[in-house]
């Protein structure tokens, strides 16, 4: 996770890049990320206050990987036990869900695995999602309020991929691009 510093509004933005997870209950908490075929999953409880956003690379069980965090069913975990831990009821939770657009067409499509995969997730856990933007072919940013559970989606045009790429291998504060964009509400 990496900090912005705060904006003149008091609102503080917390980056989430792939493999972390971050849970708040304070309202001036924004948290971010940019996502090609990675996936978030917003999650809160809406009674307690408290959520939070994790963003994984691949899907599937740990099985035979080095890098468990990010994997799904890791990330989903940590995600959900935080969460748990800071007052959210399990019966209570709700999510959102972004991501996993196909960046490469002539790769496997790991976007359409890892949407699957956080959707089927979900379903088995009885989670219920409440909105989603999953698939397609281009990178979003996602800002999410944990507390309020409001969630905004800035799609990354073509021009904003060269940035999105070195997003990726730097992990820097994610690029504010014209786009296409979406509010997802309560």
């Amino acid at each position: 996770m990496h900090a912005s510093p705060p904006r003149k509004d008091g609102e503080r933005v917390l980056h989430v890049v792939q493999g972390e997870f971050v849970v708040s209950d304070e309202r001036d908490v924004t948290l971010t990320t940019v996502l090609g075929s990675c996936v978030a999953a917003c999650m809160r409880d809406p009674v307690s206050g408290v959520g939070g956003m994790n963003h994984f690379l691949l899907p599937g069980d740990l099985a035979g990987c080095k890098d468990n965090l990010e994997r799904g069913v890791h990330a989903m975990e940590l995600l959900i036990n935080a969460l748990l831990r800071a007052g959210a009821k399990r019966d209570r939770l709700e999510a959102k869900l972004f991501g996993g657009a196909r960046m490469m067409k002539n790769l496997s499509d790991i976007g359409a695995k890892n949407a699957a995969f956080a959707v089927s997730f979900l379903r088995q856990e009885g989670i219920a999602c409440h909105s989603e933007s999953l698939g397609g072919e281009q990178a979003r940013r996602i800002r999410y309020a944990p507390v309020t559970g409001r969630a905004q989606q800035l799609l990354l045009g073509r021009a904003a991929m060269d940035v999105f790429a070195r997003e990726l291998s730097t992990a820097v504060a994610p690029p504010v691009d014209a786009g296409g964009d979406a509010e997802f509400f309560d």
